[in-house]
């Protein structure tokens, strides 16, 4: 694994973003001159001029992207000069530690599944995004958009990998872990969400890595109650955008009062400076995307309408994500809770990814 600074090099898929490649890249420069190396894919003529230190940024022609196709699964195993094709197999080959990209998250998860592997003894990868809560640590939530459908032992997983990443990242000891749902009550939820409960209950009997704590609500998501919120990848990514959405109005609903009078537009600058911190600390782009765990190797997923700020944490979180082996730490998180598919068991089926 490498370690320090300018030593981790992460392979960036430079398609797929709203704004456009050379807003990937010019993200690219900002963590370069932070000290991460970047092998960046992309189609160079619309890369722009990327001003970042010599040797730092090494650009490899790719213009080839399927972050808009209809099938990114069959895209990703049959297009092979695809930008993030090749960014998961320069991970892969070793050519890199981490890779970012931000256009479609089932190209960016098949991508990682064909080239980079599942990690031995998992059933699913899972996407797990640290939401920023004014105030307070950051709750993560998983999955936020890597699978549609999931079993009852993918959930299981979920929690004590959520539980290792908010322990190991954001310094939580004993993250208490609880599972979204409809209800607090243990006849609440579906089947499978009472059958990953009762699973949670006996694995997490005396473990040293997370207090399960059972059901919480939507309305508690952001509460404070839970360290770490598990659910499928549909429900969570509907959570997500819902919750940067109302965060979003809520903020435009101020600006809105605070020019609405000459009084009001007083009291506004007045509360500029407070203001101003409360949306830097809500601001979706300011951690970096989410963790794309599961994987024999890490990848980060950022929003595709991400600034070129947001491009430049995702890689720099990647980074980090490297120097402190989330990967490792995550598996072996999962290994000591006895949470790992047994060796002979029947393989779980690719995962269902989503248009994220």
């Amino acid at each position: 694994m490498a370690s320090g600074p300018g030593q981790v090099r992460v392979a960036v898929d430079a398609n797929g973003a709203d704004l456009g490649p050379a807003e990937v890249a010019a993200g690219a420069a900002i963590a370069a001159r932070q000290g991460v190396r970047v092998l960046l894919f992309g189609p160079r003529e619309r890369l722009g001029e990327i001003d970042a230190p010599d040797g730092m940024v090494e650009v490899v022609d790719a213009p080839v992207s399927i972050a808009k196709v209809a099938d990114p699964v069959a895209a990703a195993r049959t297009t092979k000069d695809a930008s993030i094709v090749m960014a998961a197999k320069a991970v892969a080959e070793g050519r890199a530690d981490a890779f970012v990209s931000g256009g479609s998250t089932g190209a960016a998860l098949a991508a990682g599944l064909f080239n980079i592997k599942r990690a031995r003894g998992l059933h699913r990868p899972a996407l797990a995004l640290p939401i920023p809560v004014p105030g307070r640590t950051p709750v993560t939530l998983l999955d936020v958009g890597a699978n549609v459908e999931v079993r009852p032992e993918h959930l299981v997983q979920f929690a004590f990998m959520g539980g290792a990443l908010a322990a190991t990242v954001l310094g939580v000891q004993r993250p208490k872990v609880a599972l979204l749902s409809n209800g607090t009550e243990e006849v609440k939820g579906t089947q499978d969400l009472q059958d990953a409960h009762a699973a949670l209950v006996e694995r997490s009997a005396g473990s040293p890595l997370i207090e399960f704590i059972g059901y919480t609500e939507g309305t508690d998501v952001l509460g404070g109650e839970a360290d770490v919120i598990v659910t499928d990848g549909f429900t969570g990514n509907v959570a997500l955008k819902l919750i940067e959405g109302v965060s979003q109005e809520t903020m435009n609903a101020i600006r809105k009062v605070a020019m609405s009078s000459l009084l009001s537009k007083i009291g506004g600058l007045l509360l500029r400076p407070a203001l101003r911190g409360l949306r830097d600390e809500i601001d979706p782009e300011k951690p970096g995307g989410a963790y794309l765990l599961g994987l024999r190797r890490l990848g980060v997923v950022p929003h595709g309408r991400f600034t070129r700020q947001g491009f430049a944490n995702a890689i720099m979180l990647a980074a980090r994500g490297v120097e402190g082996d989330i990967v490792g730490r995550t598996h072996s998180a999962l290994e000591e809770a006895g949470a790992l598919r047994r060796p002979g068991a029947a393989s779980a089926e690719a995962a269902t990814v989503s248009e994220t």
